[in-house]
């Protein structure tokens, strides 16, 4: 559960700081359902850029923006389906969209989850903490985002082996950017760097999104909800929901599968990882350059018992499609094999994870044998803005992309996707999997035996966060009341 303990005296600081930076906080409601924003924020939102640090981007932190930079309204849920021409399957895999975030990328509403109960609590104090945000890329963009719109003091953390756009970025918006070593798999050195924060005797808050079931709470209420609008629009009567797939991560966007699950019982939640670093698939470790995607443990909030199957992705897959989707030379091959144009156009909506998942779709796709009345969900959860840099070392490191090696790519790496390294979980092997958590959580992080255990066989563990939405709201709109009468 969330704590949601009110502290009055932190509380009454941080609507004072509110009022003085004109921050009204969207509600769960409204970021399922913007026609509830209030008309007077929308006409105000129509002079406001999607990336600037305006409080009234608050209120774009949800799946139904504008797919525009400027200006733009809201409407339904932005998504794509990808054309069997492209995927090899007869199944429709179909995709949410995370461009049209804040920051472009949807993390930034997972910050959100996980920073808004504390301050509309009281118990993170905006005027006196720094807030520090652990990452392995988009999370500490968002909550570094969200600490400057409240005007507060941020700490991003993620490894030195990012891409150089977060890190650029980075530097216009955070107070503070620690690069740890590494790459995408060093999740624990971000953790130890942590500790060493905590231990340093500044006041300071951490949103560890590993552990903060705020980052489940978003994607389950939000992003899942936002999953079953899609397929209620998209889906005919003789079409079967079979599942989503994704990257385990922070185990944040997965958790849209079990709102997913609660509304089509039958379909499976399928996560993903990279087969250079196969935790899940094989109690495996290493490195990899699927970034977006941080492993070698087990996230505390991942419900594990409600995932059915693991695929791994080969990260050469990733980048080297990552050209064929966006070098001229790789679209004009996709042209040729039959891929529509005008799709062609959107695959730059893609970023590396985005790949990836869809590259897992594929697989799952294949390994059922799926036809064209069987729907496959997936997100993308950024684009390749934040890749350009990778596209120009490869292109600087193997020279210029052409039709041959275009060809190569497409029959091997994406045509030749097959149903390798994936396994359905039975049972022992979802507790296999949930048992990876006590070596990180337990061990190493702070967490305790009893709450490892209730994860397991509590039946209202997970139900039970999820049942929080509504009083965090009713939190919301108390704080909201609270500054408007300063």
């Amino acid at each position: 559960m969330i704590d949601l303990t009110i502290m009055e005296d932190r509380l009454v600081r941080a609507a004072k700081r509110a009022k003085e930076r004109g921050i009204i906080i969207p509600t769960y409601a409204q970021m399922k359902n913007p026609s509830l924003i209030p008309d007077s924020i929308k006409e105000k939102l129509a002079k406001v850029g999607l990336w600037d640090v305006d409080p009234l981007n608050l209120f774009r932190i949800t799946w139904k923006n504008e797919p525009v930079e400027t200006g733009g309204g809201f409407g339904g849920v932005n998504y794509i389906e990808f054309p069997s021409s492209l995927t090899g399957t007869k199944a429709r895999i179909i995709a949410v969209v995370g461009k049209w975030f804040p920051t472009g990328a949807h993390k930034v509403g997972a910050a959100f989850g996980c920073l808004v109960p504390r301050l509309v609590t009281g118990q993170f104090d905006p005027t006196t903490q720094k807030a520090v945000w652990p990452s392995t890329g988009n999370y500490c963009r968002g909550g570094a985002y969200d600490s400057a719109l409240l005007g507060c003091e941020s700490i991003a953390i993620l490894p030195e082996g990012m891409s150089k756009e977060r890190f650029d970025w980075l530097e216009k918006i955070a107070g503070e950017t620690i690069k740890t070593p590494g790459s995408e798999s060093n999740v624990k050195e971000i953790f130890d760097k942590c500790w060493e924060l905590r231990n340093s005797g500044e006041d300071l808050m951490i949103f560890n999104q590993f552990d903060e079931f705020g980052n489940y709470m978003w994607h389950y209420e939000v992003t899942g909800r936002a999953m079953v609008e899609v397929l209620e629009q998209v889906m005919g009567p003789n079409d079967t929901f079979r599942g989503l797939t994704s990257a385990t991560g922070s185990a944040g966007t997965i958790a849209s599968g079990d709102f997913l699950k609660q509304a089509f019982p039958t379909s499976m939640v399928v996560a993903s990882e990279a087969l250079q670093c196969p935790t899940l698939l094989m109690n495996g470790f290493g490195e990899h350059r699927i970034e977006g995607i941080g492993d070698k443990h087990v996230p505390w909030v991942h419900n594990t018992k409600n995932t059915d199957m693991v695929v791994a992705i080969d990260d050469n897959a990733v980048v080297n499609i990552s050209r064929l989707f966006n070098e001229p030379e790789g679209r004009k091959y996709l042209v040729k094999q039959g891929v529509p144009a005008e799709f062609v156009e959107k695959l730059d909506l893609l970023g590396f994870s985005g790949i990836s998942n869809v590259l897992t779709a594929i697989k799952f796709a294949k390994y059922f044998e799926m036809g064209e009345n069987d729907v496959v969900m997936t997100m993308l959860t950024d684009s390749m803005d934040l890749y350009q840099s990778r596209l120009k070392e490869m292109h600087e490191e193997y020279g210029a992309y052409n039709e041959v090696t275009a060809a190569a790519d497409h029959a091997r790496y994406l045509a030749g996707q097959d149903t390798a390294n994936m396994l359905e979980l039975r049972y022992p092997d979802k507790k296999r999997v949930h048992n990876l958590k006590y070596y990180t959580w337990v061990e190493q992080q702070g967490k305790t035996y009893e709450e490892i255990q209730q994860q397991w066989y509590k039946p209202d563990y997970w139900t039970g966060v999820q049942n929080q939405v509504e009083e965090i709201d009713e939190l919301i709109v108390a704080f909201n009341e609270r500054v408007a009468k300063l």
